[in-house]
């Protein structure tokens, strides 16, 4: 088993860091549509199609989505406490916010569509509070340092080794929570908050909710053909559909800055939450 773990440890970490590398290196029209595809999903799930039933790659998937609900918690979370308190406590408080939600969503009934119209209400209601605090949206122009892709990528190794081999055991609500551990925001708050102070944490972590829609969409669309299409297909159409939201967000992003008369303030660009 070790080996195993340390394959998908590597193999993952790899993917993170060169498309995070490729992220900064592509422009922001390539870069910032790259920047919304499903970096830790991706391997995550692509491991599981591998060597999981149906079944159990349904049960996953939809644990993803409510783990994805948990994430916007996880994220207003954040950014209220940033305010607030240290950039330690707020991660703990935002982490706490996250593991009981996700446990406790998981245990709802009604399937995909249920929680779809859930995360559209919690999506609602994160974009509320970050309109309510008003964050002060800092100009800045970054690109991760080597510490940042080295951290991002063993974090994201550990989760999805972790999550597709020892909690697999333990059924697949476990493993479908842990692969949808925040992993791209608690690095994000982390480096940003270090980097360049507790404003730009926040409004950078709050802009990326609106992001997570492209994941949404790569679990929505894995649990709806799982059961129908070959394991190598419904990985293709789950990243196709993750690629296309990415692209549509972008383009809604570039519309409202030519709206605006190209002054909208810049930002970090990121990779997945």
């Amino acid at each position: 088993m070790l080996s195993v773990l340390v394959t998908k440890l590597v193999a993952t970490a790899l993917v993170v860091i060169g498309v995070s590398l490729a992220v900064g290196r592509l422009g922001p029209r390539l870069g910032g549509i790259l920047a919304g595809t499903p970096i830790i999903l991706g391997p995550g799930y692509y491991f599981m199609l591998q060597e999981r039933s149906v079944p159990f790659l349904q049960e996953a998937a939809l644990a993803t989505l409510h783990a994805l609900v948990a994430t916007l918690a996880f994220s207003a979370c954040f950014i209220v406490a940033t305010g607030r308190f240290g950039l330690a406590a707020s991660l703990v408080l935002a982490s706490a916010c996250w593991l009981p939600l996700a446990l406790g969503l998981s245990l709802l009934p009604g399937g995909v569509t249920v929680a779809l119209l859930v995360y559209a209400a919690a999506l609602l209601a994160a974009e509320t509070i970050r309109w309510a605090l008003r964050l002060r949206q800092s100009v800045v122009v970054a690109r991760a340092g080597w510490f940042d892709l080295v951290l991002r990528g063993l974090l994201a190794g550990v989760v999805v080794a972790v999550a597709t081999t020892v909690a697999a055991g333990s059924g697949p609500m476990l493993s479908g929570i842990l692969v949808g551990f925040p992993v791209g925001l608690f690095t994000i708050g982390w480096t940003l908050h270090q980097r360049y102070g507790a404003d730009v944490a926040r409004a950078t972590v709050g802009i990326a909710q609106k992001g997570m829609l492209s994941l949404v969409a790569f679990a929505g669309v894995l649990a709806w053909t799982v059961d129908w299409l070959p394991p190598m297909a419904t990985f293709l159409a789950s990243l196709l559909a993750s690629v296309l939201v990415s692209l549509l967000l972008f383009l809604v992003s570039q519309w409202r800055y030519r709206s605006a008369g190209g002054h909208l303030p810049i930002h970090p660009r990121e990779p997945e939450p």
